[in-house]
C-alpha cells in the first residue's frame, strides 16, 4: 500500500503516534509519505520506504496570517497525484482532516478517487473543536471522513455529545513499539538526580495549564513531608517559566528539577519509581503509557481516557481531579508495594503494544481500498 499521513511534526501525543505508525507501516513494507510544515519530531529513521514532504505555506501581503489549510490541501493533490498514493491518514479533525477533504474534491474533479481517514486524538475535539469558531468545520470535516477513529472509548464518546455526527467511529488506541520503548536502567543516570535513599517522581508534558503541574507540584510536597524524593519535569510549554519562579521563590530547586524536552524520554522515564499525571482531562493519556512501558506505576486523575489506560489499584491509581492529598496517599501505598506495581504497570502496557494494534489500521486501509476499487466508474 502507499499511505499519506498527514500530521503535526510536534511532540504531541497526536504526532508522536502518526509517526510511530508510519514507520512501522515501512517496517513492514508498505510505502509512507509524511505530509508537515516540519519533519516529524519522532521521524529519526532511515528507510526507503518512507517520505516527507514539507508543506510551504506562501507568505503573501493579503494574507493576514499563514494560509496552512491550502497549502496543505495543494500538497496532498500533489503527492497523491505523482505517487499514486492508495489512501491519506488524517491525524487530528483541524486542519488535517480538512484539508484532506478539500484534496479529496480536486482530485474528484480530475477523476481522482482518494479515500481519507480522520484519527481523532484529543484536544481537536475537547479543546479547539468546540470553539464556536471552527465546530461547524470539525463537524463537516468528521463527517466527510470515509472512515473515522478515535483513541478512546472516552473521546468516541465525547465527539458524538459534542457534534452532530453520523459516522461510525472505531476505538483504536494509541499504541508503542515494545520493542524499543522499555525499561533502560542508567545507574549512574539516577545517582545525577537522587540518593539510593530517594525515589524518583516524574511528571512529562507540555507544560499547558490542562496538565495542572501545580498539582504535580503540591503532590510530591505531601510526599517529601513523608519520605525523601526528587521531582523531575520533563518537557517544556507555556507554563515552565511561572513554575520554574515559584520554586526558586520557595527554595524547592534543590528538589525539583526541570529537565526541558527529551529526546529519548525512556531514558529518564526508567529512572523512575512514580509517574504523575493530574490533568484535567486527557483523551488517551500516551506519556502515562510510555511510563508503565518502563515500569513505572502511575498516579493520575480519573478523567478523560485515562482509566482505559491506567488501571486503578493495578498499574497504579486514578483519582478526582485537583484532589493532591489522596494523590500522595496513593503514591506512598505504590512505593509500599513497588515492585508488584512495577510489574503490573509492565503488563498493562503490554495490551497496547504496537503488535497488537497495528493490524487493526492494516485492516481498515485494505477494506478502504477495497471499496475505493469498488466504487470505481468502469468505461
Amino acid at each position: 500500500m502507499k499511505i499519506g499521513i498527514v500530521c503535526y511534526p510536534t511532540t504531541g501525543g497526536s504526532g508522536i503516534v502518526a509517526t510511530e505508525l508510519g514507520i512501522a507501516l515501512a517496517e513492514k513494507g508498505h510505502q509512507v509519505h509524511f505530509l508537515s510544515y516540519n519533519q516529524p519530531y519522532r521521524l529519526d529513521t532511515v528507510s526507503k520506504n518512507i517520505y516527507f514532504h514539507e508543506v510551504i505555506i506562501p507568505d503573501y501581503p493579503l494574507f493576514e496570517s499563514p494560509q496552512y489549510v491550502l497549502a496543505l490541501a495543494s500538497k496532498i493533490v500533489e503527492v497523491v497525484k505523482y505517487e499514486k498514493l492508495d489512501l491519506i491518514h488524517a491525524h487530528y479533525a483541524i486542519p488535517h482532516a480538512t484539508a484532506a477533504f478539500l484534496a479529496k474534491q480536486i482530485l474528484k474533479s480530475e477523476n481522482i478517487e482518494i479515500p481519507f481517514v480522520t484519527t481523532l486524538h484529543g484536544t481537536d475535539i475537547t479543546l479547539v473543536g468546540k470553539d464556536p469558531s471552527y465546530a461547524p468545520v470539525v463537524a463537516f470535516s468528521i463527517n466527510q471522513s470515509d472512515v473515522v477513529t478515535s483513541v478512546s472509548q472516552n473521546l468516541k464518546e465525547d465527539t458524538f455529545k459534542h457534534f452532530d455526527i453520523h459516522k461510525e467511529i472505531e476505538v483504536i488506541p494509541n499504541f508503542l513499539n515494545l520493542n524499543k520503548f522499555y525499561r533502560k536502567w542508567n545507574e549512574s543516570l539516577r545517582a545525577t538526580f537522587a540518593q539510593p535513599n530517594e525515589k524518583i517522581i516524574i511528571h512529562a508534558s507540555n507544560f499547558r495549564k490542562v496538565k495542572r503541574v501545580d498539582d504535580v507540584i503540591a503532590t510530591f510536597k505531601l510526599i517529601k513531608n513523608r519520605i525523601p524524593a526528587k521531582l523531575l519535569l520533563v518537557g517544556d510549554g507555556p507554563e515552565r517559566y511561572r513554575l520554574e519562579q515559584e520554586c526558586r521563590k520557595n527554595c524547592l530547586c534543590d528538589d525539583i528539577y526541570f529537565v526541558g524536552k527529551i529526546s529519548k524520554i525512556e531514558e529518564i522515564m526508567s529512572i523512575g519509581d512514580l509517574f504523575l499525571l493530574p490533568s484535567e482531562t486527557e483523551s488517551f493519556g500516551l506519556a502515562a503509557l510510555e511510563a508503565m512501558a518502563c515500569e513505572v506505576p502511575v498516579v493520575s486523575t480519573n478523567s478523560g481516557g485515562l482509566p482505559e489506560v491506567n488501571i486503578n489499584g493495578f498499574s497504579g491509581f486514578t483519582c478526582n481531579v485537583g484532589d493532591v492529598v489522596t494523590m500522595s496517599e496513593k503514591a506512598l501505598e505504590i512505593f509500599n508495594n513497588l515492585d508488584e506495581f512495577r510489574e503490573n504497570a509492565l503488563n498493562q502496557a503490554k495490551k497496547f503494544n504496537l503488535e497488537s494494534i497495528l493490524p487493526s489500521y492494516e485492516k481498515m486501509y485494505m477494506q478502504m481500498i477495497q471499496l475505493k476499487v469498488e466504487n470505481i466508474p468502469s468505461h
